[in-house]
């Protein structure tokens, strides 16, 4: 039974990523979606702000 649970959280768990991974230890990290670029920042205060 406890396998059946786990397999459940697997499956519906949400992806995470670290922002510094994205960002290479910098601070700015570039984000396609659909064609789209975005740009992921890391503030001095350690804040995200995502732009297009």
């Amino acid at each position: 039974m406890m396998e059946g649970r786990i397999e459940a959280l697997t499956v519906n768990a949400v992806p995470r990523h670290s922002a510094r991974g994205l960002t290479e230890n910098g601070n700015l990290a570039e984000i396609e979606l659909d064609g789209q670029v975005y740009t992921l920042r890391i503030t001095k205060a350690g804040k995200l702000i995502l732009t297009k």
